[in-house]
């Protein structure tokens, strides 16, 4: 899947975090030679890069059903909208909860239910603050859809979209992939925004200025009158 975990203390850090904290700290010998301000304060930079790309440990919920969180942070919008067309989610207007990210939050990104990647749709774009609804239609994104198991042709939108510092999208799963709920699936740094387009019928669980927790908050549950007689059997 392309995640690399380093134990570090008590928690783990992304493998792209241990890259920063290698090269800061190389900057920082450096320039300790020529100032003790500049040296300190790229030794400050790759501690705190270590604390940006740490993962935490989660629960994911166990009940058939339960849509979690993709990342951790702020619910800033749940809206009534119709998906754009390239994502290929049909028409029919679904709930999308938008999840923003400060520089503070967990930046590793995860399946929010268990099903298989029916595409990847990839576009350029701006980078809005991602705390504005402007970001949803202008910034750079990546979108995966995923079907699930349950109700006949039933899907889920997830949306990485790149923020106002943040300048790369990471992905780490390919179509056609079989996935799990609360897998990791990629990151973006650093601030950003993601959001979930809910299956058709299905209501978010979260209300705006909710804190939510990556893999571990339940966005929303399948109505049981949805559930598959084939409940827990992937494809």
């Amino acid at each position: 899947m392309g995640l690399c975990f380093r134990k570090i203390r008590k928690f783990r850090v992304h493998k792209d975090g241990v890259v920063c904290f290698v090269l800061l700290t190389a900057v920082s010998v450096l320039f300790s030679k020529i100032s003790v301000f500049f040296g300190g304060f790229f030794a400050f930079v790759a501690g705190w890069c270590l604390y940006f790309f740490r993962v935490p440990n989660r629960v994911i919920p166990q009940k058939e059903g339960s849509i979690v969180s993709p990342a951790d942070g702020r619910v800033v919008a749940v809206q009534r909208v119709a998906p754009p067309q390239e994502f290929g989610l049909g028409t029919e207007e679904r709930t999308r909860v938008s999840i923003f990210l400060s520089i503070f939050d967990v930046h590793i990104n995860y399946i929010p239910m268990l099903g298989k990647i029916r595409s990847i749709y990839y576009q350029e774009g701006h980078f809005f603050h991602a705390g504005k609804d402007k970001a949803s239609e202008h910034n750079e994104k990546n979108t995966l859809v995923i079907d699930i198991p349950w109700g006949e042709g039933n899907d889920i939108g997830v949306v990485q979209i790149a923020g106002l510092i943040a300048r790369r999208i990471r992905c780490d799963v390919k179509n056609g992939e079989d996935v799990a709920t609360g897998q990791y699936y990629g990151l973006i740094r650093f601030g950003s925004r993601l959001e979930v387009y809910l299956p058709r019928g299905v209501l978010s669980s979260v209300q705006v200025g909710d804190r939510v927790l990556a893999a571990a908050t339940v966005l929303a549950e399948i109505p049981v009158d949805l559930l598959s007689i084939e409940c827990g059997v992937l494809f």
